[in-house]
């Protein structure tokens, strides 16, 4: 694994570098590549964002002078082609980078992982650059330029950091909040960051499509061990009655894990013809990343996920019975 000082040393004798992150992008993901845009710009390098897929409506305020691409071969790939790295943000799992990771292979472009998942291979990337006690990767982005290069923060960097760790810690609130988040804000707040916009744009700006569906979901939630296990299923006739996407999804795990007495929450979502994926979300008394990894997938151990290439009618026995079991034997050890 990598330190700092490696960090400056590969970053300072890059000529073009590409910035990406995971598929259906988040805010730690997104903030990251926007902050580090930034610097590149700042320093005159050649830099572009491309992203595997598009940039959810929320995160429309972190564009600016249309950086967010979505990877094309067809357009991208003559440039792609002679990186000299691709930094790799927020990632978790190499899948996740869906042709974009393809490309990587074909033109054997060095990459770096900067991340604050635990690792599933570390042979994936060319580097690594892991904290998993960091609150997001947005924070490992901060001490990169903090510590490494001295750059000045100003508001457009600090804009994409603040994003990423705001998003990441539940503004916050989560158990992975540090004291260094707090600081990293502090320094946000002083640079000009508007926080109150940032949360607004992302978390107060539900369609009422969105809304629809959240009480379609509500009402259907089943709840086992006491009310500590609280599931749902959105399928795709579920999506069309309420004439929703599966991005109006996005945050319904968390929700649901803030009623009194759920200690795991777990969606599952019908993502196509025999394609599904789940989100699981804890409160801390029981972890979830090893209950995704049985079922493919991974995360941190109060947040977790995973792709499974079944219906939902064949996934959901399966996966309900990877978290019942799961759920006994956790309590053996408290």
């Amino acid at each position: 694994m990598m330190n700092l000082d490696h960090v400056k040393s590969i970053l300072e004798d890059v000529g073009r570098v590409a910035l990406t992150t995971h598929e259906n992008p988040d805010g730690d993901g997104l903030g990251c590549t926007a902050a580090m845009y930034q610097y590149f710009q700042d320093i005159k390098k050649d830099c572009r964002i491309i992203l595997p897929s598009s940039l959810p409506s929320e995160y429309l305020f972190l564009e600016k002078d249309s950086k967010f691409e979505i990877y094309s071969s067809e357009y991208m790939d003559s440039w792609l082609k002679d990186t000299d790295l691709v930094i790799v943000f927020d990632i978790g799992d190499r899948r996740r980078l869906k042709k974009i990771g393809d490309a990587i292979e074909k033109y054997d472009i060095k990459t770096l992982n900067i991340d604050h998942h635990p690792l599933i291979n570390d042979t994936d990337f060319s580097y690594n650059l892991v904290d998993v006690n960091a609150s997001a990767t947005g924070e490992i982005v901060y001490d990169i330029l903090e510590q490494c290069f001295s750059h000045p923060m100003s508001k457009e960097i600090c804009q994409g950091i603040f994003t990423a760790i705001m998003t990441d810690t539940g503004s916050f609130r989560y158990s992975n909040t540090n004291i260094h988040s707090h600081e990293i804000a502090i320094e946000c707040y002083k640079a000009g960051v508007n926080a109150s916009y940032i949360y607004q744009q992302i978390y107060e700006a539900s369609s009422r499509c969105r809304v629809k569906l959240l009480g379609a979901v509500l009402q259907d939630i089943k709840y086992e061990f006491d009310g500590e296990f609280a599931w749902f299923i959105v399928d795709a006739n579920k999506l069309m009655i309420c004439d929703a996407s599966a991005k109006d999804v996005e945050g319904f795990s968390d929700f649901v894990r803030t009623i009194k007495g759920v200690e795991i929450a777990l969606m599952i979502l019908e993502t196509g013809q025999n394609r599904c994926r789940i989100n699981l979300r804890s409160k801390g008394k029981y972890s979830v990343n090893n209950i995704a990894k049985a079922l493919g997938g991974g995360g941190h151990p109060f947040a977790a996920g995973a792709k499974i290439s079944k219906s939902v009618e064949k996934a959901s026995p399966q996966i309900l019975e990877v978290v019942r079991n799961s759920i006994p034997l956790q309590k053996e050890t408290l």
